[in-house]
């Protein structure tokens, strides 16, 4: 069985109703459709005994490997590779498995972060495939909980999960730990529907990337720069998820936070401001970034 499968063509705009300002749902689910047949190797570190756990670590077969969330897939290959005997034509095994579009190719943003044991043995695919099954059972059943409470309250605006992972990558780029994930994700939802560009640091970052350094710092130069993830010069989301998101931020992207602003920094101190005007933004910039220093 073909261990890579093929999702339905996707569009350029966001797939959700007009309506949708305050409440982003659920629609299209493709988590289902990424494994078939295939026998992987997965344990959470949560899902077992400490006993467990120490006995699996004295194990000369077997490796635990911690990725954490906000990685984008070449991160990940090289994570695996440090503690597996891989060479080249492993990690481009790695990097060529995954949920597969006919014009994007192979997407990012589905290999699940997470604590993993994988055996010495594991090859690429094997690994791919094991996070993206960790991907269906994480968000497979946190959206069945989520589709649950979205009936209850007779909510029925709907959005694909392929928007939502994208949206969700660019979330966990932005937020500052997690506390300001869901009104990010209004602001980033508020600039779609107003025909807004994203304007996202992270996309400039994830462009320029290269093995030397994955995540360069922007310059104000870069905003020119030719790219599709380039989100200054293009409108919409970029082409694929920009890197792997955590549950939380696919949840934040799922369900924002209803707000007016458009515009939001970051202080020194990582505190959140927002503005729902660019000369209320500009203020912002002045009172708690260039006036603070």
């Amino acid at each position: 069985m073909n261990k890579q499968r093929v999702i339905r063509k996707y569009t350029k705009k966001p797939v959700a109703p007009s309506n949708m300002r305050r409440n982003i749902l659920i629609a299209g689910l493709i988590f289902s459709i990424f494994i078939g047949g295939s026998s992987v190797y997965i344990s959470r570190n949560f899902d077992i005994s400490p006993l467990a756990f120490y006995a699996n670590l004295a194990n000369p077969n077997l490796r635990y490997v911690t990725i954490p969330a906000g990685l984008r897939k070449e991160e990940i290959a090289e994570r695996f590779a440090k503690v597996l005997p891989w060479g080249s034509e492993e990690i481009e095994q790695f990097m060529k498995t995954g949920p597969t579009d006919p014009e994007r190719g192979v997407l990012d943003g589905y290999y699940m972060p997470g604590s993993y044991w994988v055996k010495l043995t594991d090859k690429g695919d094997d690994v791919a495939l094991m996070m993206m099954k960790n991907f269906n059972k994480v968000v497979g059943e946190n959206i069945d909980q989520l589709k649950k409470a979205q009936k209850d309250s007779n909510k029925s605006n709907m959005v694909n999960l392929d928007t939502a992972v994208r949206i969700a990558s660019l979330i966990q780029k932005e937020a500052a730990g997690g506390k300001d994930a869901r009104i990010i994700s209004g602001i980033i939802w508020n600039r779609l529907f107003s025909g807004m560009t994203l304007d996202i640091d992270a996309t400039l970052q994830y462009a320029k990337g290269n093995e030397e350094d994955w995540w360069p710092m922007p310059k104000s130069e870069d905003k020119k720069i030719v790219s599709p993830f380039n989100t200054y010069k293009n409108k919409g989301l970029p082409p694929t998820a920009i890197a792997n998101p955590s549950w939380k931020m696919i949840e934040a992207a799922l369900n924002p936070t209803k707000t007016d602003c458009v515009f939001y920094i970051h202080d020194n101190r990582r505190g959140f401001h927002c503005a729902k005007t660019y000369e209320a933004h500009k203020q912002n910039i002045q009172r708690y970034l260039v006036g603070s220093k």
